[in-house]
């Protein structure tokens, strides 16, 4: 039935605004972003409360550092039967992060950590009449984890910590539906909801000795419950029967992270960093969903996706100018977990390539800023297995960052 097809292809676009790489790589500390994103094996400041709990136990101060990276993105779509370009007018993404870090005393083995980041977070526009309107008009996603974490010195050189993770998110999806009224317009359907879920952050990190530091960092699959979703569909009045507004249900699958990182400090000026990525994408084999009301053409759906696990590989150098500024430099670089049948028009996956850099000033003995900067291109062709699109998507994101520390 054709029009339950096309619906169920709708529905199966939701995820991937949660799942798939997109234009955001680890934007949840400046210092770390500025090198290349990573930051498992070295603290810096607050953001290790991401980046390794276990490295947190190695602060000595109180803190909060409030953070910000804005995303200036743009995509573009070429057919490849009909050689048109079609593109996205995207507003500017403004993920953030805050994170605080607490003891009682200056040289106290125990340390508490709050943090707040926003891990996926964005808006895709596509032009008006473009020729994958049936897939996907616009994708708005807000999601936000909180994470308080302990961590805990057990020996000079070796540190532990953990935290829970409460992720939660709102997400808006809108596309238009291949029937039309009397006076030829195209219904339109709309998808919103909430999505909760839990998970854990939990890391190591060993001092070898004066120079080399190893950590390692296990951030648990989350799987975000959307409950009470509303589905919204404006159609010719003689087909609402065929599509009542409603509720639904669903389960999105958020991959286990598993990293290994080495820090190298050659010197007193210089600071060199590695970090691989395993990235359970596996996790996301099938994607289901569950409608409060049936219809012909409004069915319970169960599909399968079949994305692959991943390595990714990130890494960067920094450089003390003085005791006043530091600049930094990184780059990485991922494979995509997106089979070709599994590319979308909302973030359309690829292989990733990225460059970074960075810098960071004291302004006094008790405040600091960082800066960072991002930029991406990735390029993917190929034909989607539930929509039939088949053409090439290039993507280009920048992303400058700032941050805001206080330290006593």
């Amino acid at each position: 039935m054709k029009q339950n097809y096309i619906f169920c292809c709708f529905l199966l676009l939701i995820p991937f605004c949660f799942l798939s790489q997109g234009f955001q790589v680890n934007f949840q500390g400046q210092k770390q972003q500025g090198m290349g994103c990573a930051g498992t094996a070295l603290y810096q400041d607050g953001a290790s409360i991401f980046y390794n709990p276990g490295s947190v136990a190695f602060s000595n101060e109180n803190s909060i550092n409030l953070a910000s990276t804005p995303i200036f993105s743009n995509v573009l779509y070429v057919d490849s039967a009909t050689g048109q370009g079609y593109g996205t007018n995207n507003p500017v993404g403004t993920p953030f992060s805050a994170y605080g870090l607490f003891q009682a005393h200056k040289y106290d083995k125990l340390k508490f950590g709050i943090a707040v980041y926003t891990p996926f977070g964005s808006t895709v526009q596509w032009e008006d009449n473009w020729i994958g309107r049936f897939a996907l008009t616009r994708l708005e996603l807000k999601a936000i984890f909180i994470q308080p974490t302990l961590s805990y010195r057990i020996a000079d050189v070796i540190g532990i910590g953990a935290g829970l993770v409460i992720s939660t998110g709102n997400v808006n999806l809108q596309k238009d539906i291949p029937v039309q009224d009397s006076l030829g317009n195209f219904g339109h359907a709309e998808l919103s909801g909430k999505a909760r879920g839990f998970g854990f952050n939990a890391g190591i990190h060993y001092d070898l000795n004066k120079k080399l530091s190893v950590g390692i960092t296990y951030r648990s699959q989350i799987n975000m419950q959307l409950k009470n979703g509303n589905a919204t569909f404006t159609v010719p009045a003689s087909l609402d029967s065929n599509f009542p507004d409603g509720a639904f249900t669903g389960s999105l699958p958020l991959p286990r992270i598993i990293t290994l990182g080495w820090a190298y400090k050659p010197s007193e000026k210089w600071s060199f960093v590695l970090d691989i990525n395993h990235v359970g994408w596996k996790a996301y084999d099938t994607l289901a969903f569950d409608y409060e009301q049936n219809t012909a053409s409004l069915l319970d759906t169960k599909s399968p996706r079949n994305y692959h696990n991943i390595f990714a590989f990130r890494g960067g150098a920094k450089l003390k100018v003085n005791t006043k500024f530091d600049l930094r430099m990184g780059a990485g670089f991922g494979f995509s977990p997106v089979p070709d049948e599994s590319v979308t028009p909302e973030t359309p996956d690829g292989n990733r390539t990225y460059i970074t850099g960075g810098a960071s000033y004291k302004i006094s003995k008790n405040f600091s800023m960082d800066l960072s900067l991002y930029y991406t291109q990735v390029k993917r062709t190929a034909q989607n297995g539930e929509t039939n699109l088949y053409g090439t998507f290039q993507t280009k994101a920048i992303a400058p960052g700032f941050s805001f520390i206080y330290t006593w």
